[in-house]
């Protein structure tokens, strides 16, 4: 059952907020649902002037970079272009 959440919050705020996920493709409810569940699943919250990544995110990243500068990672081919992309893609 869905109930109905009233909160106050700066117009100009809303209405930024509301662009953005307007240009995410999604409804701001959307985004408010997945921030209480976020918030429910691990009970906290956290405020950052600079993005951050989540732990198992790092963790991975870290992983992969030591790999690949140890030589023992997997072989990563850069591209230069998104037709170079999708030729790569589209011969696996």
């Amino acid at each position: 059952m869905k109930t109905l959440l009233n909160i106050k919050v700066d117009k100009a705020e809303k209405e930024k907020a509301q662009q953005i996920a307007a240009q995410m493709g999604v409804p701001l409810s959307t985004i408010m649902n997945a921030q209480l569940r976020e918030f429910i699943r691990t009970r906290e919250f956290s405020i950052s002037l600079d993005p951050v990544l989540k732990p198992e995110v790092e963790r991975e990243l870290l992983k992969v970079s030591k790999e690949y500068h140890s030589g023992k990672g997997r072989k990563v081919k850069f591209v230069v272009s998104g037709e170079e992309a999708r030729k790569i893609l589209s011969s696996k």
